[in-house]
């Protein structure tokens, strides 16, 4: 069952002649007047408000794949258009046009349409479940949105099949040899083979073999960050505890800046299923958790820019300010050092050859398509090792396990009693991976383990090694600006805030954090607490500016 066959009334909502004048207060122009068939919005335009329909009707149509548009949905009275995309200003992903009998319409502009979601909680309930369950829609349909043509299971293709996936984006997939349209495509716009994935904009736009920034330029995801004043606070990494500080800080009144080097989520969004996150005893997955939270940081009015990666942190006397790696500076009051850490990679020959084809550091549907009915390998013994086994297992035809320690020693019981309970995991303990076999064309082919204290080896002949190793602190960029720990973790709670590290007005929290508690629920609390902490850091900033030069300070 679809979402509209299940979610219709709440996909496309039809508002009362209350709730419609609630609404007229928050408008962002006067109503406007469509005639028959005029375009109210064509498809990759970028700042089109919601439109919400006073009279008549608007008709919605969408691509669907390579071929024409195709018919989507009619908005009539008391209907808004949109999906999640315009709470953010970002470009269309549909074309709309007044209906037969023309249209009366009233525009809520991204700005707007947050005042009315946070101003009135009824209506905002109504809205933001509506743009959402029309984005959930988008991705459920195989032919909407970005439209990528490649070889199948290409490390280019899957890259990019991986971004978009992360960042919620629908897409299509065609494969440049076997399916006759996207190899139609390919010959007619005489595309070469090292040339692809080809990526086919919902603009109309076409990139060859664009890299992550690219696309997400081309898709409209990049926002244009303001010069004239610094931010109140700027976020690098939009993990649990990335999302968690703008949330509550651009709830709050300030102004947020959220960037990060991939895609919202962090680690924890490559979790198939997070069972033991407080508030979802059935679980979620990582991808949802951080899908939810990325709409609410919007809705409160943050800015979220990725991928695009920090250079550096300048942390000069009176300065604060991040160098990105495009040129651009971005200022702010207070930085938030939220940029997690990346995984640790095994010191095996060859390794950046196979990663990508062949070797993984999450295990998402993507790469659970790849390995179906295949004999695999997973290194790991952590809580992410548990979840993606679990993920896994029941798709794959075997799972070796290969861990250093027993599972006792380092994951959750309720991880270890599901693995068990798998007839197809063997579970290999004391044992490291030593040696990858393949090239760049045809991927991986082998690997060889060994077991670490007898020293003999064991050779697998197998196409997919996922590594769940651990991970060390993504902290490079801080170039020496704040004290770090001998590991590279960064050292907070010198001063009478826990947070803040040893420059002031900059803090820290979640993975990168030294001391910090590897768990989302830590994470997301310590994006909750920092804010309080800026808070009180601007207010004496706040007291000191106004305070009389001249006048004695007091002394108690």
């Amino acid at each position: 069952m679809t979402t509209r066959a299940t979610r219709q009334h709440q996909m496309f909502p039809v508002l009362d002649p209350m709730q419609v004048e609630t609404a007229r207060r928050f408008a962002s122009g006067p109503e406007r007047r469509f005639e028959p068939g005029e375009v109210v919005y064509g498809i990759g335009e970028q700042g089109v408000p919601t439109w919400l329909v006073l009279e008549g009707g608007i008709d919605v149509s969408r691509r669907h794949g390579l071929s024409e548009d195709t018919a989507y949905t009619t908005y009539h009275t008391g209907q808004f258009s949109g999906e999640i995309n315009q709470l953010a200003g970002r470009p269309t992903i549909a074309r709309a046009s007044a209906s037969a009998e023309g249209c009366t319409a009233l525009p809520f502009d991204p700005a707007h349409l947050r005042a009315l979601m946070i101003g009135s909680a009824e209506l905002g309930e109504i809205v933001m479940r509506a743009l959402i369950l029309r984005r959930v829609e988008l991705l459920e349909d195989s032919g909407a949105g970005t439209i990528l043509i490649g070889r199948t299971g290409s490390p280019e293709l899957v890259r990019l099949q991986g971004f978009l996936a992360r960042s919620a984006y629908p897409n299509l997939v065609l494969d440049a040899q076997n399916d006759p349209e996207g190899r139609a495509f390919v010959e007619r716009m005489g595309v070469l083979p090292e040339e692809l994935p080809l990526v086919v904009c919902p603009d109309g736009d076409m990139l060859r073999n664009p890299g992550e920034l690219e696309l997400a330029t081309c898709l409209g995801m990049m926002p244009e960050f303001r010069t004239d004043a610094p931010y109140d606070v700027a976020i690098v990494g939009a993990g649990p505890a990335g999302l968690a500080a703008a949330v509550y800080a651009a709830s709050e009144g300030l102004s947020v800046v959220v960037l990060d080097e991939r895609s919202t989520g962090g680690q924890a969004g490559a979790s198939a299923r997070i069972e033991n996150y407080l508030g979802f005893p059935t679980g979620i997955s990582g991808r949802a958790l951080a899908g939810r939270a990325f709409n609410q940081a919007l809705k409160f009015g943050a800015e979220i820019a990725s991928p695009l990666k920090v250079e550096s942190l300048d942390c000069s006397e009176g300065n604060l300010a991040l160098e990105l790696v495009d040129g651009q500076r971005i200022g702010a009051r207070a930085i938030v050092i939220a940029s997690g850490a990346r995984y640790r990679r095994p010191a095996v020959e060859g390794l950046a050859t196979f990663e990508g084809n062949g070797v993984s550091y999450w295990a998402s549907p993507i790469e659970a398509r790849l390995c179906a009915g295949e004999e695999i390998a997973l290194v790991g013994g952590g809580n992410s090792a548990g979840q993606a086994i679990a993920f896994l297992a029941p798709q794959v035809k075997r799972l070796h396990l290969f861990v250093r320690r027993p599972l006792a020693e380092t994951m959750s019981q309720y991880l270890i009693e599901r693995i068990a309970a798998l007839k197809n995991v063997d579970i290999h303990v004391g044992c490291e991976v030593v040696g990858l076999e393949g090239d760049a064309q045809s991927g991986l082919q082998a690997a060889t383990f060994r077991k670490i204290v007898a020293g003999t080896t064991h050779r697998c002949e197998l196409r997919h090694v996922f590594l769940f190793i651990g991970a060390d602190p993504n902290g490079d960029w801080l170039k020496n600006c704040v004290e770090t720990d001998d590991r590279g973790f960064v050292v907070t709670g010198g001063g009478t805030r826990a947070l803040e590290t040893s420059r002031r007005g900059v803090f820290a929290i979640g993975d990168v954090r030294a001391g910090s508690t590897k768990r989302v629920a830590a994470a997301v609390g310590e994006g909750a607490a920092v804010v309080a902490q800026i808070h009180a850091m601007l207010a004496e900033h706040a007291g000191k500016e106004m305070q009389c030069p001249d006048a004695p300070i007091a002394t108690r």
